[in-house]
């Protein structure tokens, strides 16, 4: 039986690979500014994808270490204004934005099978499986590159 999460690794390697040379295609101008005012700019965007990334990271090795994780949810749009993303030069952004996902694809490829029905309490969201969230992760992923590029980024392993 193959590791389920072996393809979801795959899909996030692949995710980042082709999107990297379309997100360094647009500048900062047109990444800085926000569409209207209670829409994030596409710099924002990507911020908030890396503190997606680093909520995830420590999600996914610690409820692996520990056999179950409770951890709490996240105020994204205060992290967002908190960092304010818009004044950071959009190629480091993509840059470390492309990094993290990278090692989080290795990440999530060396969780052993069994740790995919791992049981995590996140927020005040419903319980849900270690492999449903790191599934559900590069969903997420490709729904806010899609807002960033217009494109369509699909996932391949039934989610």
């Amino acid at each position: 039986m193959i590791n389920p999460f072996s393809p979801i690794a795959s899909d996030l390697g692949r995710t980042v690979a082709q999107a990297k040379p379309l997100l360094l295609k647009l500048d900062n101008a047109d990444t800085s500014t926000r569409p209207s005012p209670n829409k994030w700019a596409r710099k924002e965007i990507l911020g908030h994808l890396l503190d997606s990334a680093s909520n995830n990271h420590q999600r996914f090795v610690r409820a692996e270490l520990q056999g179950s994780l409770t951890f709490p949810g996240y105020d994204q749009n205060a992290l967002v204004d908190l960092q304010n993303f818009a004044e950071i030069d959009w190629n480091f952004l993509v840059d470390f934005w492309a990094a993290y996902n990278r090692f989080l694809a290795h990440v999530i490829g060396q969780l052993p099978e069994e740790a995919a029905k791992i049981t995590c309490n996140i927020g005040n969201n419903p319980p849900a499986t270690l492999e449903w969230i790191a599934s559900d992760y590069v969903a997420h992923l490709k729904h806010h590159l899609n807002q960033i590029l217009g494109q369509t980024f699909e996932t391949d392993y039934g989610k």
